[in-house]
């Protein structure tokens, strides 16, 4: 018989468990509409988890089972030497995790994932109130009355864990689409206006110093996205994305945009909606990816949209949903760097 579930932190060594139950779960959806996924290749996934247990560790949370006690008819000596440690009996094996970050007043669900054949038994249920805010198990109190706001980003193919969030007042309110493709024809864009420069942040002292800089872009941020992340900007340095920032010929800063050699594109948060369309264009042709770029668009975003499908990019498969109790950013202003972080 199997045992019973049990939740706590990760432990060395388990990320990489995390990574694969990802791999299993979207698997499991995407070949039902038709659209298996890859072998994996799961870095960027364990960079990304990695990063994330650094800046949160209180908010991740695994889904422990203990693989199942051989009966004697079964067994009658030891479990085989060859079977994987983590099958034979007694041990645990990841089965679910979850794990959010907090941002100053908002609230962040990145991932929650649990095996195939382990859903539908409130596993799912029971990582999303333990990674949560105290206030907010149980929906009991009214979503204007939280302090804060809850806020994620799903795929809209996934109505179980869209109703999920949802009962907890995190509703789907906006689509973001991923673009993806190498553009064919970035010209056909507006360049930066005159008076409009782009700065490499390296060029800037970004990293490892340059608290100006960093002042500037949490300015942006707070008032395109509601709150700041310098720990993650200084992650998607670190993973490879090249950032600029915008900025007026007096030395105002009007913006900043990351794209990457791997092709990853975003965030990308401006103050001026004016500026999309040029900024888009300079990103695009700054850095030349190896392969085809993939950005995500919130539906607000239409300058954006525009600007990408102009420059040759398409949509790609279903949209994701993001997804808050209230609002807190300008969307219109903005794209994130992918749905797991914003």
């Amino acid at each position: 018989m199997n045992e019973a579930v049990t939740y706590r932190s990760p432990r060395p060594g388990e990320l990489a468990e995390c990574a694969l139950v990802w791999h299993a779960a979207v698997d499991d959806y995407m070949r039902r509409l038709g659209r298996p996924l890859p072998p994996p290749y799961l870095d960027p996934l364990l960079a990304l988890l990695d990063h994330l247990l650094a800046t949160d560790p209180e908010r991740f949370v695994v889904a422990v089972r203990s693989a199942p006690r051989m009966a004697p008819w079964q067994s009658p000596g030891p479990a085989p030497h060859n079977l994987p440690a983590s099958l034979r009996p007694g041990c645990e094996r990841v089965v679910g995790f979850g794990i959010a970050v907090q941002r100053e007043h908002v609230w962040f669900l990145s991932q929650l994932y649990v095996l195939p054949e382990e859903q539908r038994r409130g596993i799912g249920r029971a990582l999303l109130t333990r990674v949560m805010p105290s206030i907010a198990e149980g929906a009991t109190a009214p979503i204007d009355s939280r302090p804060g706001v809850l806020a994620t980003c799903t795929d809209s193919a996934q109505p179980v864990s869209n109703g999920l969030y949802g009962r907890f007042g995190i509703v789907a309110r906006m689509p973001v689409f991923n673009l993806v493709g190498r553009p064919t024809d970035p010209s056909t864009l507006p360049a930066l206006p005159e008076g409009i420069e782009a700065f490499p942040l390296e060029a800037l002292g970004v990293p490892p110093a340059g608290p100006p800089v960093i002042a500037a872009i949490d300015a942006i941020d707070r008032a395109v996205l509601g709150y700041a992340h310098p720990a993650d900007h200084g992650f998607l340095r670190a993973e490879g994305r090249t950032g600029f920032l915008y900025r007026t010929m007096s030395g105002d800063p009007i913006g900043y945009g990351y794209s990457s050699k791997a092709g990853r594109f975003g965030p990308v948060a401006l103050l001026d909606e004016t500026l999309t369309a040029p900024v888009l264009a300079h990103l695009l042709t700054a850095i030349e990816p190896r392969g085809a770029t993939s950005a995500w668009v919130p539906g607000a975003n239409d300058r954006a949209m525009l600007a990408m499908l102009q420059a040759g990019l398409r949509i790609e498969s279903f949209p994701g949903l993001l997804c808050w109790t209230r609002p807190f950013a300008a969307f219109d202003l903005y794209m994130p760097a992918g749905l797991s972080l914003l």
